[in-house]
């Protein structure tokens, strides 16, 4: 990896800390550097404004003259009442380069902030920063499909059972997985489950971690029907176009909403945490899922991550595009 793409991973881990407060702008992040040295940096603020680039070159002041600045997403090109272009401010700050982990699909921006910032004699280089992409990944699924990135979560047996055949399910796995369950949920704008779920099992889906309570994301079921108070409803998984406000959705079940994502090809990401249990008889983790021939199964699923988390197992999977 290049030092420019060191920063610029750098970049996509500060924009981490935005997430999902910078709602409903995406999560940036962005670092003044000179000399391999960090001058500053700075992170979408909750609300969306100020932007990365704003919080880090008000941080650097004077000493961005001559700075390379590393920034995750393109520098914004239009101007809002709420704040001025970021391009702008980069043109106004004396930067001797520009580092640009992705470009930004927004057609308010799309490359136009990029150009802004050469004409005005400062250096612009727009690399493919994985790290970057990853950071922005719901922002970019809304841009270019029109809906939220939806990661589907299972908590299941060595066998595949989601629960005992009585609905018995809490808990599967164990303390360290479930910690790790909230973070993620921490990181989401919205939560959803099946109505079933939904009846059976009262979930509260909020972020029980010491000090994130304020992080739970909104809480939706997948139904036909009403939901109670404090709910809102989602009556097919087509119609998350419909959540124009939601970058990320968190899908954590049953197996009647799982079955019904993933048979509508609308699953970007998996999160399966495996418990060293077997059940045997239990229910199991998914319904039918649209397939016709067992080869049409492989080649979906690509690995990204697997780690241990207590005594139970996390792992980690992008669909293949």
């Amino acid at each position: 990896m290049s030092n420019d793409q060191r920063w610029l991973a750098a970049a996509a881990s500060l924009a981490a800390r935005g997430r999902p407060l910078s709602r409903p702008n995406p999560a940036v992040g962005a670092i003044v550097v000179r000399d391999g040295r960090v001058i500053s940096r700075g992170w979408t603020q909750p609300g969306g404004r100020p932007h990365a680039e704003a919080v880090a070159l008000a941080l650097a002041g004077e000493a961005a003259d001559g700075a390379t600045l590393y920034v995750s997403l393109e520098p914004c090109a239009h101007r809002s009442e709420r704040g001025p272009a970021c391009a702008d401010l980069v043109c106004a700050s004396k930067l001797a380069r520009v580092v640009v982990g992705c470009g930004d699909p927004d057609p308010r921006t799309a490359g136009a902030g990029i150009a802004r910032i050469r004409q005005a004699g400062i250096a612009c280089d727009l690399l493919d920063s994985p790290e970057c992409a990853q950071g922005l990944s719901g922002y970019l699924t809304r841009a270019r499909h029109g809906r939220p990135e939806i990661t589907l979560k299972l908590a299941v047996s060595l066998d595949g059972c989601i629960a005992m055949s009585n609905g018995e399910s809490q808990w599967i796995t164990g303390d360290s997985a479930r910690a790790h369950t909230h973070a993620m949920r921490a990181q989401t704008d919205a939560i959803l489950v099946g109505g079933g779920t939904l009846r059976a099992d009262a979930p509260r889906l909020d972020v029980r971690l010491p000090g994130m309570a304020a992080l739970s994301p909104e809480r939706w079921v997948l139904t036909g029907g009403e939901a109670p108070e404090g709910w809102r409803v989602l009556p097919s998984p087509e119609a998350v176009q419909s959540m124009s406000h939601v970058q990320y959705l968190f899908v954590e079940g049953g197996a009647g909403a799982a079955s019904a994502f993933l048979k509508a090809g609308l699953v970007d990401r998996l999160l399966i945490y495996r418990a060293p249990i077997l059940i045997g008889g239990g229910r199991a983790a998914l319904h039918d899922i649209g397939l016709n021939a067992l080869a049409d199964a492989h080649g979906q699923w690509r690995l990204t991550d697997r780690r241990q988390l207590g005594r139970d197992t996390l792992e980690v999977f992008a669909r293949q595009v």
